[in-house]
Order: structure tokens, then C-alpha cells, then sequence
């Protein structure tokens, strides 16, 4: 399946457009919230794994409905060293079909999904990983990465 294309302002202060990163795969992992326990988990494991990502042609980026103010502290706070996306009107959230309708202790509401789509260089999602567990979530994305490479 074709990933949508769309542009949203990023942490780099020039607008991100999917389009532009056809060629290397994309990893696009859309969290709840900065700066919370498990996002803070999720993006710190990738900002690890970075540089074995980077090895691989593959480029990782975040995506919640926060700011970009909100990003650009987020980021400075924990050395991220790749772009936070700012979808703040919703409109890749609901596209890519990650914002829905969510139960925390007794009560629905709405909210961002954690899922992450793996994209390959022709701009096709080859993986998603829905209602993702924080733990160790990144090394399997990049596991999965690893062996699509080797074939």
C-alpha cells in the first residue's frame, strides 16, 4: 500500500513533505505526547538507534498533534537528533487512521494511537506496528529493517 503523501512543519524549520525522502526507507512513529514516561521511552530508543538506522538508508521521525514549541523543547531536553513532526489540525493523524478513540482508567476520549509505519524507498508501507509497546519497540522496528535489507 502507497503511503500518503503530506507535509507538516518540522523541528528542522523547514517543512517535512514525505515525497522528499523517496529513495530511503522512512520510519514514522506517531506518539500521544512530549515529554510523557512512554514517549519519552519510544523516542529516546530511537534516538539511539539512530545512527544504525542512518546505516541502513532509513530516516526516523516522530509525529503527535503537539507544537512545534512543544517539540523544539522536547528535543532540546533529551538530545533528539532527528525531526519531530507537528500535526497540531489532525490532518495526518486521521489520514494514517492513528487517531481514535482511547480507554485510560474507565473513561474513553480521543487520542493519537501509538503506531509506526515502516516505508520503503519507493514510498510504500511495507509494516505497522498497532497499539505499540514502548519497550524495546525501536530495536524491533529496526530488527524488521534489517532483515527487509538483507533480501
Amino acid at each position: 500500500m502507497k503511503a500518503s503523501n503530506f507535509t507538516l512543519p518540522s523541528t528542522s524549520k523547514v517543512k517535512f513533505n514525505l515525497k522528499d525522502s523517496i529513495g530511503k526507507f522512512v520510519v514514522l512513529y506517531f506518539y500521544p505526547k512530549d515529554d510523557t514516561p512512554g514517549c519519552t521511552i519510544e523516542t529516546n530508543d530511537f534516538n539511539k538507534l539512530l545512527s544504525k538506522f542512518k546505516k541502513l538508508e532509513c530516516e526516523v521521525y516522530g509525529i503527535s498533534k503537539d507544537s512545534l514549541k512543544s517539540h523544539d523543547k522536547f528535543r532540546d531536553k533529551y538530545k533528539i537528533k532527528f525531526n519531530l513532526l507537528a500535526d497540531e489540525e489532525l490532518k495526518v493523524l486521521k489520514k494514517y487512521k492513528v487517531w481514535g478513540k482511547k480507554k485510560f482508567m474507565g473513561r474513553e476520549f480521543m487520542g493519537i494511537i501509538r503506531t509506526t509505519f515502516l516505508i520503503d524507498k519507493h514510498g510504500k508501507i511495507i509494516k505497522i506496528w498497532e497499539n505499540v509497546k514502548v519497550k524495546d519497540h525501536a530495536k524491533k522496528v529496526l530488527e524488521t529493517l534489517k532483515e527487509i535489507t538483507k533480501k
